[in-house]
């Protein structure tokens, strides 16, 4: 995890990766990465197999994050949970790692007094609400979820409300999966709000494969590109402050 800042990549699916590498790898390497994988399988009247409800939860066990099966009228209120799920259980052990450091590897918050545990976890809560946040939210766009997309976008416009209220700052990119001519295709590059939505699902050509994996692998190296060009933008206002002797 970079310095004050959480970032997370939420996924959005109906069905099961069937191209490319095995997701759950991916998710593995993106936790190594200190970024968060959280899995939302979307079902409509139908039910998810087995196997796809299987594949939901493993992405988000080894990507270190949280996973939600649900039916697409309740996205909404999903979506905007498993978020601040996350970003709390990832702080939650952020901090134990800090406690481990203080009390010794053989304790953690739940060995603490019930009043010092609290004491712990309004910290946490606040750094929920201060700590800067980037979501890299990938939509499936496979043939099967074309009638759910625009619960997506609502869905997703939604979040982007809900979250206006922290303190620290909101990220935003939106990319969808199966790309046409690449693994992913960017709609939104990274900003602080998805209210410019109105309409982009409507416009997505649906394909038929489901190539997660390659789409999680295109999108840890989205967090890099924007890293890096975060670091140059730092270092140039830097340059700026000196040349102008402040």
């Amino acid at each position: 995890m970079g310095k004050g800042t959480l970032k997370q990549i939420l996924l959005l699916t109906d069905g099961c990766s069937n191209q490319g590498e095995d997701p759950v790898a991916i998710a593995s390497l993106a936790k190594e990465q200190g970024i968060t994988v959280n899995v939302i399988g979307v079902v409509d009247d139908s039910h998810m197999s087995e196997q796809g409800i299987k594949e939901v939860e493993e992405i988000a066990l080894a990507g270190g994050g949280v996973s939600q099966v649900v039916y697409a009228k309740q996205l909404a209120k999903t979506v905007q949970m498993v978020t601040r799920k996350a970003m709390t259980q990832t702080l939650y052990g952020v901090v134990n790692k800090e406690l481990q450091q203080i009390l010794g590897k053989e304790q953690d918050m739940e060995d603490l007094a019930p009043e010092k545990r609290g004491q712990v976890m309004e910290v946490v809560d606040e750094l929920g609400e201060t700590i800067d946040l980037e979501v890299l939210i990938l939509v499936d766009t496979s043939a099967s979820m074309k009638n759910k997309l625009p619960m997506v976008q609502e869905a997703l416009t939604d979040l982007s409300i809900s979250l206006t209220s922290r303190m620290g700052d909101n990220r935003f990119a939106l990319y969808s999966f199966p790309g046409k001519r690449k693994e992913i295709d960017r709609l939104l590059d990274w900003t602080p709000k998805l209210d410019s939505l109105t309409g982009m699902f409507h416009k997505l050509s649906s394909g038929g494969i489901t190539p997660t994996g390659p789409a999680l692998q295109v999108a840890l190296h989205k967090f890099e590109k924007n890293s890096s060009r975060r670091s140059m933008i730092s270092r140039d206002d830097e340059q700026l402050y000196e040349e102008s002797g402040m």
